[in-house]
C-alpha cells in the first residue's frame, strides 16, 4: 500500500470502529482486515498501529479540532494525528489526500483551514483541561484522583502506553523454559515475567498466534496480572474448583495447568457463545478436567453444587479501566451509568458465587479495574452483608502459594506504572469452617 492508501485505510477503519460502539475495537479491526485479505501483514500492522495511537489520543485530537473550530470527523482526526501526533509538515499531509491509488479524497476548504490552524501544535498542550490531557472521561477524573493522588499522571501515562505481549506457559505441555525455547525458534524473543512463575513477556505485538508453539498449546496469551489472579486460588490436583465468570476460559486454563488436569473445574458463564469459544481453547491446551456450565435462571446445577467447591473464582464483569493500554477504545465508551450498573451486578454475582464455597474453602474476587467502587468497596459491602467469610490477607496468600505477589495491605492491587501488568484487583476470602 502507498502511504496515502494507508491513510485512507485508517480513516475507513476508524469509521468501522465508530459504527460498532458495542464491539471492542480489536474485534472490529480483526473482522475488517479479514474482509480485506489483500492487505499484507506490514500494511495491516501500520494501519492498526496508527488506529490504536489515534484511539489513545482521541480526546486530545478532538480538543485540537475544537480549538481550530473544525468538525470532529474521521478525516479531521486523521489530520491531527498526522500533523500533530506524527509531526508531518502541512504540505506533506495535504499531499496524502490526493485521491490517487486508493488514497483519500483531496482536502475540502474547511479541512485545509483546520490543517493550517494546527501549525506548531503539540499533542499535549498546557491549555488542555486535566481530563483531556490525561485522556479520561470528565466524570471519572475525581475517582481516579482519589485512587492515585499525586501519582495520577504517572498511572494514567502508563495506561496510555502500548502494552507488551504477556504469555503463560502451559505446564500441561511444556515448562516455561521449554515454551521460551519454542518461541525463540520462531524468532520471538521473550523474558520471564517478574511475578508469575508461568509467564513470559515479549515486546510489542509479535505474531504469536500464527506460530507452532501457540498452535500446539504450549503457550496462551495472558497478562501477567491475570496469571497472578488465577495463581492466588492455590488450586491443587484433586480439588473441586469453579471459575464462576469463565468467559472464554483464560483463567480456567491456568487453573487446569496448576491442577495438572486432576480434580474437577466447572467453567461457568452467562454466555453460551463464550463457553463455546472456551471449548476450542481447552482442546488446544490439552485440558481434560473441565466441564462447562451455563448460568441461567433456574439452573439446577447451581443448587446441587451449593457448598461443594474448594475454590471459587469470581472474575467479575467490570469497567476494564485496568486494561486501557490494550483497549484504548474502552475509555471513550465508558459512561457513569455503566459503572453504577456494573457495581450492582458485581454484588449479585459475588453473593451468588459465595454460596458455592465449602466450609474452609476460598473465594477469590477479582476485577481488571482500578476503581475503588468495584474493588475494595465491593469486598467491604459483601463482608457486611454475608456472614461466615473473612479476608485472607495477601501475606497469608503469599505463604500458602509461595508466590512473589507484589504490594502491601490485604489485597492484590496491580497497575501498569508500578508492576508492568494490566490493572488488576483480587481479594481472597475464606469461608469459616463449621465448628
Amino acid at each position: 500500500m502507498t502511504p496515502a492508501a494507508r491513510v485512507q485505510a485508517g480513516i475507513a477503519l476508524w469509521q468501522a470502529v465508530d459504527a460498532a460502539p458495542e464491539a471492542p475495537a480489536d474485534a472490529v479491526a480483526n473482522a475488517w482486515f479479514r474482509a480485506r485479505r489483500f492487505i499484507g501483514a506490514a500494511d495491516r500492522r501500520a494501519v492498526s498501529d496508527r488506529l490504536w495511537a489515534m484511539l489513545r489520543a482521541a480526546p486530545r485530537l478532538a480538543w485540537h479540532l475544537e480549538r481550530a473550530r473544525a468538525p470532529v470527523t474521521p478525516r479531521t482526526l486523521m489530520l491531527v494525528q498526522l500533523a500533530v501526533a506524527e509531526g508531518m509538515a502541512a504540505d506533506s499531509v495535504a499531499g496524502l489526500f490526493n485521491a490517487a491509488r486508493h488514497g483519500p479524497a483531496p482536502l475540502a476548504e474547511a479541512e485545509r483551514r483546520a490543517l493550517a490552524a494546527l501549525a506548531g501544535a503539540r499533542l499535549v498542550d498546557p491549555a488542555m483541561p486535566e481530563a483531556v490531557r490525561l485522556g479520561v472521561p470528565d466524570w471519572l477524573l475525581p475517582r481516579l484522583a482519589a485512587r492515585f493522588g499525586n501519582h495520577l499522571a504517572v498511572e494514567m501515562g502508563a495506561l496510555d502506553r502500548p502494552a507488551p505481549t504477556d504469555l503463560r506457559a502451559n505446564l500441561l505441555k511444556a515448562t516455561r523454559e521449554e515454551a521460551r525455547a519454542a518461541l525463540a525458534a520462531e524468532g520471538i524473543a521473550t523474558v520471564p515475567t517478574p511475578f508469575s512463575p508461568w509467564g513470559l513477556r515479549a515486546e510489542g505485538r509479535p505474531p504469536v498466534t500464527a506460530g507452532a508453539a501457540f498452535r500446539a498449546g504450549l503457550v496462551e496469551i495472558q497478562d501477567e496480572g491475570s496469571q497472578l489472579v488465577a495463581a492466588m486460588l492455590d488450586a491443587r490436583p484433586g480439588m473441586r474448583v469453579c471459575d464462576f465468570c469463565a468467559g472464554a476460559a483464560g483463567k480456567t486454563l491456568a487453573l487446569a495447568a496448576a491442577m495438572a488436569n486432576r480434580g474437577q473445574i466447572v467453567a461457568a458463564d452467562v454466555s453460551a457463545a463464550r463457553l463455546a469459544a472456551a471449548a476450542r481453547r481447552l482442546r488446544r491446551a490439552g485440558v481434560s478436567n473441565v466441564e462447562r456450565r451455563l448460568i441461567e435462571p433456574g439452573a439446577k446445577w447451581l443448587k446441587r453444587a451449593a457448598g461443594s467447591f474448594d475454590r471459587v473464582l469470581v472474575d467479575a464483569p467490570c469497567t476494564g479501566t485496568g486494561t486501557w493500554r490494550r483497549r484504548p477504545d474502552a475509555r471513550l465508551r465508558l459512561a457513569e451509568a455503566d459503572l453504577d450498573d456494573l457495581v450492582r451486578k458485581q454484588s449479585v454475582i459475588l453473593e451468588r458465587a459465595a454460596g458455592l464455597v465449602k466450609p474452609g474453602g476460598v473465594l477469590v474476587y477479582a476485577t481488571c479495574s482500578v476503581l475503588a467502587e468495584e474493588n475494595e468497596a465491593q469486598v467491604d459491602g459483601f463482608l457486611s452483608r454475608v456472614a461466615g467469610f473473612a479476608v485472607l490477607p495477601l501475606e497469608a496468600v503469599r505463604a500458602r502459594t509461595r508466590l512473589a505477589l507484589p504490594g502491601e495491605g490485604p489485597y492484590l492491587s496491580l497497575t501498569p506504572a508500578r508492576h508492568g501488568t494490566d490493572g488488576f484487583f483480587a481479594a481472597a476470602l475464606v469461608r469459616e469452617a463449621v465448628a
